[in-house]
């Protein structure tokens, strides 16, 4: 069979480009993307009705009528819908200073993106702060930003939250519980530590020193593929866990003793409430023993492991 040429077009309405057929009559659909890149196959329009023609093993097989019967134009893969971006939730602001007005918070906001709205709730008799308000974010990134993380405004730590969640906006999903801390760690070490595996928004190191701080990432996917795992930080090996609110442990709770053992090295101990160690002095260090009150612990508070 004699090479023919076939009139193709990107569009309907745009000119046409004459294009070769094969020996066999079929046209082949890489000759139709070399001037029509991303094109999948070509159609045209009979008896005002589109039309497709028929694809097989990269040839494109001619219509009933032939080749020279239509004139034919590009068809285009479907562009996938993109995926629905996540909206921005009005966040509530708990522990707000009674002095804290609507200017400091958004001032304060403002660092980790666009606002779009700012509010603090008062009593509507004596027009005093409640202690709590709201604000919104333009972008879903800075919202999560400022849920990754404690916030201190006017000297004081706020929580922010969205409400009515049961998990804090996912917070704990991307924080996680550093133990076998010593204090030589500081927090810039830890930041800069787990800096390396992905966005570290904040870090909280206990005062008075416990042996544990807390990480947490923008990304929850960072964080909990953190988990499990013995890190080396300037030489100490700590241990990555889950950080989970205390609500969610149920009878599972159990507290923790925090101690040095003869050698100075700091150990966790987790024991049910009757069964706290005791403590006495031995070499300049606090030596813990099994099957002792809660009252007789090395801390008149205790503290819940986070797992």
């Amino acid at each position: 069979m004699s090479i023919e040429y076939v009139l193709v077009s990107e569009g309907e309405q745009d000119e046409p480009i004459e294009l070769p057929t094969e020996e066999d009559g079929s046209l082949l659909l890489s000759t139709v993307t070399a001037q029509f890149a991303g094109a999948s196959g070509l159609k045209y329009r009979a008896g005002g009705r589109l039309r497709g023609l028929r694809l097989i093993e990269d040839r494109v097989s001619p219509p009933p009528g032939g080749w020279s019967a239509h004139r034919y134009f590009c068809a285009f893969p479907r562009a996938s819908a993109p995926a629905a971006r996540p909206r921005c939730s009005d966040l509530i602001v708990l522990g707000l200073p009674w002095k804290t007005g609507e200017d400091a918070v958004r001032d304060y906001f403002s660092s980790f993106g666009e606002l779009l709205m700012v509010q603090v709730k008062r009593d509507t008799k004596t027009g005093l702060s409640k202690g709590f308000g709201f604000i919104k974010f333009a972008e879903y990134e800075s919202q999560l930003r400022a849920l990754g993380r404690r916030h201190m405004i006017d000297g004081r730590w706020c929580d922010v939250r969205i409400p009515n969640s049961k998990d804090g906006g996912a917070a704990a999903h991307r924080k996680v519980f550093v133990g076998r801390c010593t204090e030589s760690l500081t927090a810039d070490d830890l930041r800069e530590y787990f800096g390396a595996f992905g966005q570290v928004t904040d870090v909280f190191v206990p005062r008075p020193f416990r042996a544990f701080s807390f990480v947490t990432f923008l990304d929850p996917e960072v964080a909990q593929s953190l988990c499990g795992q013995d890190h080396i930080i300037k030489g100490v090996s700590v241990n990555i866990s889950t950080a989970s609110p205390k609500r969610d442990r149920g009878s599972r709770s159990q507290l923790l003793g925090w101690g040095l053992l003869d050698g100075g090295a700091p150990r966790v101990y987790s024991w049910p409430p009757d069964a706290w160690p005791a403590h006495s002095q031995h070499s300049g260090h606090t030596t813990l023993a099994p099957h002792t009150p809660l009252s007789a612990a090395p801390d008149t508070k205790p503290y819940l492991k986070y797992e």
